[in-house]
């Protein structure tokens, strides 16, 4: 069976953040990830592949298309056999009990794919975005999740409102903060990470109460900030510490 030219113009259009809302559908690509989405709640649309010999789930129908087919339908450089359409799941309550990091409009779809892993290996099923943070079914953020996307819960909202109407305490990482090194961290909190290039916004700097620094060692001292990635590594293994 062969993609028609409706099916190769909807998958294309999931590009689009307008249109992946208007639809509720997004697009997972390569064996390791399609894979972990189907083992997942989540309920595919469409599956293609170019492998006959690719295995799916019980009642999950499998298109088989051409290499040429993959191509016109990837945004991948080398188009990786499989190619899932998946339907967005439901929006679902903040559960604000636990530990979560909260995003301040983070940009960088490699960057928030690389935080949703960050949480899903530290164990924090919530996280929180403005509304300006990238959308996590921006097919370079489900790329790099490498299916931890279907672990933890992410949610938009407006973060200034949740942030004023939570009870944790509300951490964020400053270059002026505490050493994080030294300092008593509860082990219930949200940690607020913000914009690549500017940080958290003075909206959510004014709300925040406690901050952390992560010292430089280097001699120099020259090199003035981490990865936002990178600073959440290392401050949520910071904050799980303590845990037992």
């Amino acid at each position: 069976m062969s993609l028609s030219k409706n099916n190769i113009k909807l998958i294309t259009s999931l590009q689009q953040k307008k249109y992946r809302q208007k639809h509720q559908l997004f697009v997972a690509e390569g064996v390791k990830v399609v894979k972990e989405l189907l083992a997942s709640s989540l309920e595919v649309e469409q599956l293609y592949t170019t492998e006959e010999s690719f295995i799916s789930p019980k009642n999950v129908e499998v298109t088989l298309i051409s290499e040429n087919e993959l191509k016109k339908i990837s945004t991948l450089k080398t188009p990786n056999k499989v190619l899932g359409v998946f339907k967005t799941p439901k929006e679902e309550e903040v559960n604000k009990s636990n530990f979560m990091v909260a995003l301040d409009g983070i940009n960088d779809p490699g960057n928030l794919g690389t935080i949703i892993r960050l949480c899903d290996w530290f164990g924090v099923s919530e996280l929180v975005c403005s509304k300006n943070t990238v959308d996590c079914y921006n097919q370079k953020v489900v790329q790099s999740t490498m299916g931890s996307l279907t672990r933890v819960h992410v949610s938009y909202v407006d973060l200034s409102e949740f942030l004023k109407n939570t009870s944790l305490p509300i951490y964020t990482a400053d270059m002026h903060g505490d050493n994080v090194y030294t300092t008593s961290l509860p082990q219930k909190a949200i940690l607020v990470m913000g914009n690549e290039a500017n940080g958290i916004s003075s909206e959510i700097a004014e709300i925040v109460k406690n901050s952390v620094t992560i010292p430089r060692f280097g001699d120099l001292q020259q090199t003035e900030s981490l990865n936002v990635a990178t600073a959440t590594a290392i401050l949520l293994s910071e904050f799980k510490r303590g845990l037992k």
